[in-house]
């Protein structure tokens, strides 16, 4: 599908270093960016693995000191953002290094914006609303699908509401990411399905945003037909590096994609899940994406069939407009046949007097701007009844 030239936008990226080994560089950059002492904000279930210690050896090599905070949690909330934020400024902290999947690096997103604006994490909820940048922040993800080692969006917990809240901004983007696919080997393959789910989750909502350009067009397609070529061998064979840099450089081109042109309703209704019942945000998106995806295909059915070809549906000019749907909404779950994400929401333990309430909130989540349909409530529940 040819695009409109007109529509290009501002794009914004970190500097990124892609390839195995690259983690190793986190000290030489740190260095290159005059930091004395980071914090070095990890999970605890990622400690017993390889790729923190390789980290802070690098670290150590190029004489920069660290902190190790690890009290970060899937979903992460206001509170470990807070006390991460406190650890940084007692330990007399100038920068941070994220080593992990989606949750540690946006949890030291907002460690950072804490730290240098004296607000409360909650405060910086939505669009542009970060007064001033964070420090240094060196990103390495050890996942291959959150891309919040490239993007401009960082998800926090409110806690006290049961939300998730987005803080977008130019702020949020990482100086360095470190994208080694190597740190992505050690996922088990439900991880791996669900994270690589995430990263077709984001190619795909950012190709059919009405915020789409022909840069973020060129990164989201590539990105669908990576995730296609490469996710089911990456379950089968967690050690093939050979799929596990396609699943990294998927997770790249979705990340740049949707960090400029933002989701849509997917997310919206992902994130109301995870906020309010603590599910997990790559499985959450995987189960309702194709059930968003009917929903909306009237709107943007050339996208749409774009898309099914890149996930090899058989689609020709003569097909009728149902049968274009259901070939690529058959593309879809295809692939989640084959990695193993068949179950529903009532599978994960989200009942039919949920749904109302988690319809509110996903309506009022900024993604939701952005969807090529402009759904109400009751379409928002009927979506959620359609995917339990």
């Amino acid at each position: 599908m040819s695009a409109d030239l007109s529509r290009l936008r501002k794009f914004v990226a970190p500097e990124f270093v892609f390839g195995p080994g690259s983690s190793t560089l986190a000290g030489q950059y740190a260095a290159n960016l005059g930091v004395r002492k980071v914090l070095l904000v990890s999970d605890a279930s990622l400690m017993g693995q390889a790729w923190p210690g390789r980290v802070m050896q690098s670290l150590e090599d190029a004489g920069i000191g660290y902190e190790v905070y690890t009290d970060t949690t899937p979903n992460p909330r206001d509170h470990e953002a807070m006390a991460g934020a406190r650890l940084f400024e007692e330990k007399k902290c100038d920068a941070i290094v994220a080593v992990g999947g989606g949750s540690p690096m946006d949890c030291a997103k907002a460690i950072g914006i804490v730290v240098t604006n004296g607000q409360h994490v909650l405060s910086f909820e939505g669009a542009d609303n970060v007064p001033n940048p964070g420090p240094p922040l060196i990103c390495i993800p050890t996942t291959s699908g959150s891309a919040a080692d490239i993007s401009q969006f960082c998800i926090i917990t409110d806690t006290k509401r049961q939300v998730k809240i987005a803080i977008v901004s130019k702020a949020m983007v990482p100086d360095v990411a470190l994208i080694d696919p190597e740190t992505t080997t050690s996922m088990p393959p439900d991880l791996t399905a669900h994270t690589g789910l995430d990263a077709l989750t984001h190619a795909i909502e950012a190709y059919v945003s009405n915020a789409n350009s022909p840069v973020t067009d060129l990164h989201a397609l590539e990105a669908i037909r990576l995730v296609r070529k490469h996710l089911p061998t990456a379950i089968r064979e967690p050690q093939n590096i050979d799929a596990r840099t396609g699943m990294s450089l998927a997770s790249t081109f979705a990340g740049l994609a949707f960090s400029n042109a933002i989701l849509g309703a997917v997310h919206a209704m992902a994130h109301s899940l995870g906020g309010r019942l603590d599910l997990p945000h790559g499985q959450c998106n995987a189960l309702l994406l194709d059930f968003v995806m009917d929903y909306n295909f009237d709107a943007a059915q050339d996208r749409y069939c774009e898309i099914g070809r890149a996930l090899d549906a058989k689609l020709n000019d003569e097909m009728s407009y149902d049968e274009k749907k259901q070939a690529v909404l058959q593309a879809v779950r295809a692939l989640k046949k084959e990695t193993g994400v068949t179950g529903s929401l009532a599978d994960l333990g989200v009942t039919a007097d949920e749904l109302k309430q988690l319809a509110s909130h996903a309506l009022n989540d900024p993604c939701m701007l952005t969807n090529p349909k402009s759904p109400s409530r009751e379409e928002i529940e009927a979506i959620y009844a359609k995917a339990r």
